[in-house]
Order: C-alpha cells, then sequence, then structure tokens
C-alpha cells in the first residue's frame, strides 16, 4: 500500500468518525431537550441555599423547596416551560381552557410547549396528588401541594381546587369526630396514615355515609323516620366501605 493511499483511507477514517460523534451529540441533545426544561425557565439564582430547616431552598434541577405546612417537596416554579408532558399526565378542562396534571404539577399549553401554572379554582380531580400535606383550618380539612389547596366535595364524590382559605397561616389541630358517628366501628390505619389524615378521612366519609343514606348518628334517632335500626346499618356499611376504600380496617 503506497504512503499516499495511507494517508487517503486514515483521512477518510478521521472523517467518518466526526460525523457520527456529532449525529449522536445532537441525538442526545434532542433527547435532554424533551425531558428537562428550557434555559431560559430558569430560575435566576436559583442555586441551592441554606434554609434553616437544613435544606436548600432549590434543587439541582432549579426546583423549588415548598416548606408550607412542612409539606417538604420540590416543584418546578410557575411559568417553566417544557417541550412535552411527562409520562401518565392527566388533562382537565375548565373555563373552556385546558389544563394537565401530574404529580402534583398543573400545565397549560403554550403554543407548541406547556408552562407551569396555578389551576383555575372549582377544577375538579378524583384523586389527589400523590404527595400532599392535610391541613385543617376553621374545622374543615384542606389538602396542600405546591402552593395549591384541594377540598372535598361530598356531592361530586371528588376533590376541587379552591381559593386559600381564610387563615390559611394560622391551621388548627384536627377535632375529634363526632362522639357517635363511628360509636360501632373500630378503625385502624394499614397504611400508616398520620392523625391528621385520619381525622380528615373519617370526617369526609362520615359526611359522605349521611348524605348517602341519610341517617346522621349524630341526630336522636338519626333523623329519620322509620326503622332506625335499619338505617344505622346502612349508614354502618356505607360508611365502612368508604374508610376501607381509603386504606383502614374496619371492624
Amino acid at each position: 500500500m503506497t504512503h499516499t493511499l495511507k494517508i487517503a483511507l486514515l483521512s477518510a477514517s478521521m472523517l467518518l468518525w466526526g460525523i457520527q460523534a456529532s449525529t449522536l451529540a445532537a441525538a442526545d441533545e434532542r433527547d435532554r431537550g424533551r425531558a428537562e426544561p428550557r434555559p431560559e425557565a430558569r430560575v435566576p439564582g436559583g442555586r441551592p441555599g441554606a434554609r434553616p430547616e437544613g435544606r436548600p431552598a432549590f434543587d439541582g434541577r432549579g426546583q423549588r423547596l415548598d416548606s408550607r405546612y412542612d409539606h417538604g417537596r420540590y416543584y418546578p416554579p410557575r411559568g417553566t416551560v417544557y417541550r412535552s408532558l411527562p409520562d401518565g399526565y392527566r388533562p382537565y378542562y375548565r373555563g373552556g381552557s385546558r389544563y394537565y396534571f401530574n404529580g402534583g404539577i398543573w400545565y397549560a399549553p403554550r403554543g407548541p410547549e406547556f408552562i407551569v401554572v396555578s389551576p383555575p379554582p372549582g377544577l375538579v380531580i378524583s384523586t389527589l396528588p400523590p404527595y400532599y400535606s392535610t391541613v385543617w383550618i376553621g374545622g374543615v380539612p384542606y389538602y396542600y401541594a405546591d402552593d395549591v389547596y384541594y377540598s372535598w366535595q361530598p356531592d361530586q364524590n371528588a376533590y376541587a381546587v379552591v381559593d386559600p382559605p381564610d387563615n390559611a397561616d394560622a391551621p388548627s389541630p384536627p377535632p375529634p369526630p363526632p362522639d357517635s358517628a363511628q360509636a360501632d366501628l373500630i378503625i385502624y390505619p394499614k397504611n400508616g396514615q398520620t392523625k391528621e389524615q385520619q381525622a380528615a378521612d373519617q370526617f369526609e366519609c362520615y359526611n359522605w355515609a349521611k348524605g348517602q343514606t341519610g341517617f346522621d348518628p349524630t341526630q336522636p334517632g338519626g333523623g329519620v323516620s322509620g326503622n332506625a335500626d335499619a338505617a344505622r346499618s346502612n349508614y354502618n356499611r356505607a360508611i365502612s366501605a368508604c374508610l376501607q376504600g381509603r386504606g383502614y380496617q374496619v371492624n
């Protein structure tokens, strides 16, 4: 093989290697672009910073720490733009507008992209975010995540986005359930529910069972005419089913 031919073959090999490396780099950049927020959506000065509780204000991806009510989860700031939605999102509509929900984060379309937003009050969802904090305010349980409050709507058997309640900065301890609301039942949390969550679940299941059966165990005779024993039995079955569906053992 001549010296000139060797040089030509070496040059061709280096050219092919350069083309392949450029192609792989471009593909990798496209993949990262689909999963990460656009650079201009980053929070200025969003570097981890010391906080009293020892956790950084922002994580390594520019997500901020929501420490309200000791919530302790990281979320992308409002206005963060993504090129695609995460897997497992769910679509919702309110006031003629479309929203998407995943992991406690709300998105709205903006051209071909998606922007992190606050959901409008009145938007109804069937399932709470996977991570939420139960907060009692004025004797009513609210469910909080990423600066959004949710409230149980018994008439819709679902949860609705609501405005921040009055005295949101002064939560109260959970009240005990009505003395006779679950007097015939022994309730055991199977999933490690907190005291606040158990009180909220019992409160909501009591209201739901009362609405389903018309029987109110806090009223004389259950507040029904006719066979109160049969009405109480129906109420007990209803509240037991509700609590079991929320991860409790009921005896």
